[in-house]
């Protein structure tokens, strides 16, 4: 048989939408072309297809069977046919992120590498933020979207995904080794200096909740910027610091901790604000994090 595969297709059109003029409506066709192209494809297969209702149409067997056939072939082709114009679009354009310092060396840079090599057109424009500076940034329209650790919050209108968990060890240099294999309190770390990102991060705001959860107040004798300048602070013998457990592959130099009960733990999360549509280019990195959490 030579029949013509929009024939196909617009059976299929039919049954998902049980009816010839709601078919023609999607196809952007009109009732009576629809009705005609049934009637071919009928008489070319020799076989009745439909049963007209005054509700619209059903399948006999015949059609039954059929559609079971055709329904995986046409949208495979759909799928074919939507990846090669998302592939066009992806061509080129911009993606704008926000990235804490945690986010993009423990999750986000083996990422954006897959993305670039995938996607080679689209430019990646980085920004390294603090989680608020990020969130804040995303309320403005400054960045696309953003990773971030937590504690987050001015959430109202952002859409987080949690995408990998984090533990935060401290640390010290071989000045301290006598700490070292000892569990420690909180109470007993602070007793010596303690190097930590600035106030008015969250990273601060967690560990002062941590440290007077414990019974201790939290004051830091050394103040960093970023996540990154903690641990040659802590090389350099300035002090204790806590650091996530992948920027101390392969360090060396420094001595890990040990803490009475469990390490403090954090969320790397994507976040989106709801009301701004995402970029094809965006929206194709956000598939991306999906697929691999």
């Amino acid at each position: 048989m030579n029949i013509s595969y929009d024939h196909y297709r617009i059976f299929y059109y039919v049954v998902r939408y049980g009816s010839f003029t709601k078919a023609a409506s999607a196809l952007t066709s009109n009732q009576p072309n629809i009705t005609r192209a049934m009637g071919i494809l009928e008489s070319e297969l020799g076989c009745t297809l439909f049963i007209r209702t005054n509700r619209g149409v059903k399948l006999t067997a015949e059609g039954q069977r059929l559609y079971e056939h055709i329904k995986p072939a046409v949208e495979q082709i759909q799928t074919g046919e939507e990846e090669l114009a998302l592939r066009k679009t992806l061509q080129s354009g911009i993606i704008s992120i926000g990235a804490s310092e945690i986010a993009l060396r423990c999750f986000l840079l083996p990422l954006l590498a897959k993305f670039h090599k995938k996607y080679s057109g689209v430019k990646l424009r980085i920004s390294n933020f603090s989680t608020p500076q990020a969130i804040s940034a995303l309320h403005k329209g400054v960045v696309d979207i953003a990773f971030v650790t937590t504690p987050t919050s001015d959430m109202k209108g952002l859409k987080a995904v949690n995408i990998k968990k984090v533990r935060e060890l401290p640390v010290c240099s071989a000045e301290l080794s006598h700490l070292s294999g000892k569990a420690l309190g909180y109470d007993e770390i602070a007793r010596y200096p303690i190097i930590s990102l600035s106030e008015g991060t969250k990273s601060y705001d967690m560990y002062r909740d941590i440290f007077v959860q414990n019974g201790v107040a939290f004051d830091p004798d050394i103040e960093v910027a970023t996540a990154d300048l903690i641990l040659p602070m802590v090389r350099s013998g300035l002090g204790i610091g806590f650091v996530p457990e992948p920027f101390l592959n392969g360090v060396q130099g420094v001595i890990k901790l040990k803490l009475k009960g469990k390490p403090p733990e954090r969320q790397i999360c994507c976040i989106k604000n709801v009301q701004h549509s995402l970029s094809s280019a965006a929206r194709e990195l956000e598939k991306m994090v999906t697929e691999k959490n």
